[in-house]
């Protein structure tokens, strides 16, 4: 990179960390550090939720989604809406007149110790796994930025990370976060303006995004009925509804972010601000990838977007077979490329019958191209042993560091970089008040200081960054990133979804029928992972039904039921 780049990066990340230590108030008092006091405008929680959406993993592995697939993961979206409304009339005001810190005291209160002290272990477990995932997006930029290898790249970004959450505190990273989103989509804009200028002079925005719409790749509604698809408008609007609701009203990653709200009116106001922007930002970010795979139509691009892999192949014992391959790949690339052209000339001159014949042509050295490719991938799974690899995660950085000018190169990387400092620094907070509230204040010490309190959650905080750097070193080749956190998440969220619906829904449920409805559910949802070929999103779906039914079932011959 050139070096107004390395300036650009370095001068914003000095200046984001010292801002957001500059505004933490009140940090020493265990309410001001995990909650903010209860003080903050409605607006700026909406934006900090907002800005941990969109956070390094969204424009890293969405992009790669969008370029591979196209606009179809939007359909992953279209029950936010209805969560967030959902939420803002039952969860959050139930949080917020419990006055709790985290979403699982309540569970304790309304049942008992051991659902309390499970439901929060399990969300410990998902978070933590997650949070290698949010580090491991950085980490592939950087790994191909600098060339060096993604295990440096992630204690780059998760050391400092952890030392500015250790003296942070909510507050500090809700203000941090309310300026990451400018620059998250200022970034966003700036890259789509430019693939749109690198389009060929007689090839229209429309004519572009049509010869798109060939391959499938604008296709934002498939009503297939078939669980085994991950996204479809019923995944979508059902099975994520499920994901949506557990995420937003029991994740204490985001209820950490609500409770600091103002009141209850305000709490609302910020998830409602998500239900209104989520989807049209996250169609700008999967835009982004759609326009990648009509620039990189028209401009040779490399066949394997990881440098390392494809340095690797080239050099080592195999590059006989990588040559061949290569060689196909750019036949098959410069077929793609005529046929695009073709397309766009048979479009603009308005014959049907030429236009129809075109597409057809189109298509078919699409899947060319694509079956060269997933022969490279293939190649590069025998060639190291990992049978996960994929590279749709370096999609994004190699457009980004080859095909940007000067100073957008430095501010994206410095987005992305900061964006998922932000989203570490919120996720470490919250991991960090779980341990010490469900467990440490709970269980082994009730009484002491603030001060006491403070310096075990610093403590915890730096445990969890070292788990979460081991879980990303791994995450960066399990792959698309935006998937895979999903994936981490669906495996927990409904069962844990599960257990606040007994506690909200069905005043009869019982400590132990929720306990037990807990660990029935996780249990569905391992057969099904693991046994099944289901969609993981159908995995929330699955987990909440059965903890409620069985919840219920046991709830009803519980001797302890009288008492709830």
């Amino acid at each position: 990179m050139h070096p107004v780049d390395w300036a650009i990066i370095a001068i914003y990340l000095v200046w984001i960390v010292w801002d957001g230590l500059r505004l933490t108030k009140r940090s020493h008092e265990l309410e001001g550090y995990f909650l903010a006091s209860r003080s903050l405008p409605w607006w700026a929680v909406g934006l900090s939720v907002m800005a941990t959406q969109l956070s390094a993993i969204t424009m890293i592995g969405t992009t790669g989604q969008g370029y591979a697939d196209g606009m179809r993961f939007l359909q992953f979206y279209y029950a936010l809406p209805i969560a967030m409304i959902v939420l803002s009339a039952t969860l959050v005001p139930f949080f917020h007149k419990a006055r709790v810190y985290t979403a699982y005291e309540f569970l304790e209160r309304r049942f008992d110790a051991k659902t309390r002290a499970f439901t929060s272990f399990l969300f410990l477990l998902s978070r933590s796994m997650s949070l290698g995932v949010v580090i491991s997006a950085p980490a592939v930029v950087l790994s191909v930025v600098l060339g060096i290898s993604v295990t440096s790249t992630v204690l780059l970004i998760a050391l400092p990370t952890a030392v500015y959450t250790m003296f942070g505190g909510v507050q500090a990273v809700t203000w941090t976060d309310v300026k990451q989103m400018v620059l998250i989509v200022f970034g966003l804009v700036a890259a789509v303006v430019v693939l749109v200028l690198g389009l060929p002079d007689d090839v229209s925005v429309p004519q572009a995004l049509r010869i798109a719409g060939t391959t499938g790749r604008l296709q934002t509604f498939d009503f297939s009925l078939d669980l085994t698809n991950q996204y479809t408008f019923w995944s979508g609007t059902i099975a994520a509804l499920f994901l949506f609701c557990s995420y937003f009203g029991t994740d204490q990653s985001q209820v950490q972010r609500y409770l600091a709200a103002r009141s209850i009116d305000e709490a609302r106001g910020s998830l409602l601000m998500s239900a209104y922007w989520k989807i049209p930002l996250q169609a700008l970010v999967l835009l982004v990838g759609v326009l990648m795979f009509l620039f990189y139509l028209f401009t040779p691009g490399p066949m394997l977007f990881n440098r390392v892999h494809e340095r690797e192949l080239r050099e080592g014992p195999r590059a006989a077979e990588y040559q061949a391959i290569e060689r196909r790949f750019e036949a098959a690339d410069a077929a793609r490329m005529a046929a695009g052209v073709a397309l766009a000339e048979a479009d603009a001159s308005g014959d049907a019958g030429r236009t129809v014949s075109a597409e057809a042509a189109f298509a078919a050295s699409d899947a060319e191209v694509r079956s060269v490719r997933a022969a490279a991938v293939a190649l590069v799974r025998s060639a190291t042993g990992d049978a996960s690899y994929n590279d749709v995660n370096y999609v994004f950085p190699t457009f980004v560091t080859t095909y940007m000018p000067v100073g957008l190169v430095g501010l994206l990387i410095a987005a992305i970089v900061a964006a998922a400092m932000s989203s570490i620094a919120a996720e470490m907070a919250s991991l960090s008040t779980a341990s010490v509230i469900d467990f440490y204040r709970r269980f082994v010490r009730r009484e002491a200081s603030d001060r006491h309190f403070l310096l075990v959650s610093r403590t915890a905080t730096g445990a969890w960054a070292v788990l979460a750097s081991v879980v990303a070193v791994r995450a960066a080749e399990l792959g698309s990133l935006i998937e895979v956190v999903n994936r981490f998440g669906s495996f927990f969220y409904g069962s844990i979804l599960g257990v606040f619906i007994l506690a909200v829904a069905f005043p009869r449920a019982t400590g132990n029928g929720a306990f037990v409805g807990l660990i029935a559910g996780m249990g569905s949802v391992a057969w099904a992972t693991f046994f099944t070929s289901v969609a993981f999103l159908w995995h929330n779906v699955i987990g909440a039904v059965v903890v409620v039914a069985v919840g219920l079932a046991v709830s009803a011959v519980d001797p302890g039921r009288s008492r709830a």
